[in-house]
């Protein structure tokens, strides 16, 4: 039987104590966990420092402890941040063995692959060292998740072309952004014959709670179908994604997403039309209104990425306070490695008397710098 395509990401499990996300509440994600295995779906997802590093411990206990090994499939990555020497490699993916009971990984990681963490990743030879866990049959798939540019996605791919698959960042509201690319990195990956796993489908809770004339846009088709349906579908009506992940952090999203998800339908023409008109809507809220037409960069002394820029500081700027960590930061942080900083601006006006919108882009480029740190 075909996998179903939704993915419980282990990421924010529910809690006892709301000021610390490794107080997992394990009465709860074990009746989550049942739930969602009851209703056929079998691919869930963890890292090494989910849920302040408890989600694997969680795994065992709510998962492996209590149901036959093959009834479901882990996931589970290596970041760099907790490596420093090749010694490093196998002390994490031992120690991700015994915390989470599992035997073997059906999915492993190389977890949030961009510039700085390639380097770091290159340097101690973790793309062999996965190669080397799959063929020791400790790993069946290997892949790597991704925050960063398609071209960079490109030279990855090129260096390394043997994964059997990649994870994205793939949202309605991120799908033509210049900053994420998540069209640009799906098409990418997709030219290069990777199937996908699509993260950050509702952009982290931001698409469960869109503006009111969003919602009533999608109410008016369907009736009793949740914002956060429409996001989770559309990732999933992509012919590349063979999954997309969830972090669902209590019942009601569990049933509200498998719910829908059991027996999944594409977007049609007439659903794809209406999110775009949803995404027209949130953007046109934006507080940069800049279109990407790049005419500013081409004269640039200080080559600023500047309507890269623009998009991730107006993607950031939507997404919802509750959620915590955004991967923007960390897309412009990987930018200013190849283009100069929002800060690097003197000022020249060459990028304002280009700008067919007119736009007031050194006051704007403060605002990021600021707003960026840098």
């Amino acid at each position: 039987m075909k996998e179903k395509k939704l993915g419980f990401g282990l990421m924010r499990l529910p809690v006892t104590d709301p000021n610390d996300a490794g107080k997992i509440d394990i009465e709860l994600t074990k009746k989550m966990v049942d739930t969602f295995l009851e209703r056929g779906f079998t691919y869930f997802d963890t890292a090494w420092m989910y849920c302040n590093f408890q989600s694997e411990n969680a795994v065992k206990e709510a998962i492996v402890n209590r149901h036959p090994r093959d009834s479901f499939t882990i996931a589970t990555k290596l970041h760099s941040a907790f490596i420093e020497t090749k010694e490093d490699r196998d002390k994490v993916f031992n120690k991700q063995l015994e915390k989470t009971g599992a035997g073997f990984f059906d999915y492993y990681l190389l977890h949030d692959i961009g510039v700085e963490h390639y380097k770091k990743f290159k340097e101690l030879d973790c793309f062999n060292w996965i190669r080397d866990k799959k063929e020791k049959g400790l790993v069946k798939k290997i892949g790597f998740s991704f925050h960063d540019s398609a071209d960079f996605l490109e030279k990855v791919l090129n260096e390394y072309p043997w994964f059997d698959f990649v994870q994205l960042q793939i949202n309605y509201l991120d799908w033509d952004s210049h900053g994420i690319q998540s069209r640009k990195c799906y098409e990418t990956a997709t030219r290069h014959g990777l199937p996908i796993i699509a993260m950050e489908p509702v952009k982290g809770g931001t698409l469960a709670n869109p503006p009111e004339e969003v919602k009533k846009i999608f109410e008016r088709h369907s009736p009793g179908m949740s914002p956060s349906s429409w996001a989770i579908r559309f990732a999933a009506s992509l012919d590349n994604v063979f999954m997309v992940l969830s972090g669902m952090s209590d019942m009601a999203q569990l049933l509200d997403n498998t719910g829908y998800m059991m027996n999944f339908k594409p977007l049609s023409e007439e659903e794809k039309k209406i999110v775009g008109e949803a995404v027209d809507k949130i953007n046109s809220s934006i507080e940069i209104p800049c279109t990407g037409c790049s005419y500013c960069t081409d004269g640039c002394p200080m080559k600023i990425a500047i309507p890269k820029y623009f998009s991730l500081y107006n993607a950031d700027k939507q997404e919802i306070k509750e959620k915590g960590w955004t991967p923007q930061a960390e897309y412009y942080d990987n930018l200013t490695k190849s283009f100069g900083k929002a800060s690097d601006c003197i000022e020249c006006g060459q990028c304002e008397s280009a700008c067919p919108q007119h736009l007031p882009i050194i006051k704007y480029l403060k605002n990021v710098a600021k707003y960026f740190g840098k």
